[in-house]
């Protein structure tokens, strides 16, 4: 037994972990260290608030984020899909060669946007994840682990060919999980503790518990952004650890492991912390350039094409969907496809944009400036060699 919870031996042989509710007991002990990495958390959560306030528009760019936070989310998972696959396929979802990969994406999208868009109505709760999942798994290569629904047999943590018998972590039995799921619940909606710490907790017990055959990484991340979202921590939804994760991936790993095996509950706490403070403080910076790249496109709008009326309102197209067609273009201006066309003529003339596909028709074309305020690559497959998988009855 540890502070987080025990291991039990099953009838069959193997051992399963039946976490204890939060918040731990004893209470986290919050040292000078926890103390300070806490404050430096809460400081960068309060700049992330306040520049993304200061944008033009801030919904035009959140969509942005929600995109990068799915693939790099995904890609931990093992999905092979770039931001730009995303966006391509958003064009035009015939002929992708990574259709799986790319699916899984777009339904992470659709799973957080969903979330975002319940919290007024529906609190965090259980039945609110349970619709995230069924949205996250309703199409592709989850649609078979029960989407929407929690377990009904017991699954387990290890490398490809693991069993439950030498399996790296097997979570609760089923009847097990469900009192520690309703326990979450219940700690979900108090208010005792320091949000991003209720938030660190709330992850690291979602993991434990492992309540779906699938995704349970990927709703457990979303579950971060969900909490600091309804407890106003964000106003909008601009932090994700998901690339810190994927950067500090066996820390991860050893972290949580630490607390099964020893309740080391401030180890955690601090990691995480840790990555609230370096993730916050990469998308303060990603804001500022944002708002800088689309001042100096203003500018250089004003003096190359004076008095064109599209102009501004084809930039924040560009904003919030960073690659288009003449047709969008068309669309969103509500103009002529001849004037449409000639507006991205001059933009890519001027360097806003650029055909990507090399066709002369069908023309796809990047805004690349911004883009590249949004670094998304390929996984190397050799970076998740030796690491854990989920591993479930249902797949074996």
């Amino acid at each position: 037994m540890s502070r987080a919870g025990v291991f039990i031996k099953q009838p069959s042989g193997y051992r399963a972990f039946t976490p204890a509710p939060l918040p731990p007991h004893p209470a986290v002990a919050m040292d000078a260290d926890l103390v300070n990495l806490l404050s430096q958390a809460d400081r960068v959560i309060g700049r992330l608030d306040m520049v993304t306030e200061v944008l033009p528009n801030p919904d035009l760019f959140i969509g942005m984020y929600v995109r990068q936070e799915a693939v790099l989310s995904s890609q931990i998972e093992g999905t092979q899909s770039t931001l730009e696959d995303i966006l391509q396929y958003e064009i035009d979802a015939s002929g992708e060669p990574q259709i799986a990969d790319v699916q899984e994406v777009v339904n992470y999208v659709a799973a957080m946007n969903h979330g975002l868009s319940r919290l007024p109505d529906l609190p965090l709760s259980l039945r609110l994840l349970k619709e995230i999942h069924e949205i996250l798994l309703r199409k592709g290569r989850g649609k078979h682990s029960t989407p929407g629904e929690f377990r009904r047999s017991q699954n387990w943590v290890g490398p490809p060919g693991s069993t439950l018998m030498n399996a790296t972590f097997v979570p609760p039995p089923v009847p097990e999980m469900m009192t520690a799921l309703g326990d979450l619940e219940k700690f979900l909606h108090t208010n005792d503790l320091p949000v991003l710490i209720q938030a660190g907790l709330a992850h690291a017990q979602f993991e434990t518990i492992h309540p779906f055959l699938d995704g349970n990484g990927r709703v457990g991340r979303l579950l971060i952004t969900l909490l600091l979202c309804e407890k106003n921590v964000l106003k909008r939804p601009t932090l994700y650890l998901s690339h810190f994760f994927k950067i500090h991936r066996l820390e991860y790993y050893d972290r949580l492991t630490a607390i099964r095996q020893a309740g080391d509950w401030e180890g955690w706490l601090r990691f995480f912390l840790r990555g609230v403070a370096e993730v916050g403080t990469e998308a303060v910076d990603t804001t500022r350039k944002i708002l800088a790249l689309r001042d100096a496109h203003l500018a250089l709008l004003a003096e190359k094409m004076p008095g064109n009326s599209y102009t501004a309102r084809a930039l924040d197209h560009l904003f919030a969907s960073p690659m288009t067609t003449v047709r969008r273009m068309e669309s969103h201006l509500s103009a002529s496809y001849k004037t449409a066309n000639k507006i991205i003529g001059e933009f890519e003339s001027l360097g806003l944009l650029r055909e990507i596909m090399g066709y002369r028709r069908n023309r796809v074309f990047a805004h690349e400036p911004y883009l590249a305020l949004f670094p998304s690559r390929r996984v190397v497959q050799s970076e998740d060699q030796g690491l854990p998988e989920q591993t479930t009855e249902a797949e074996q």
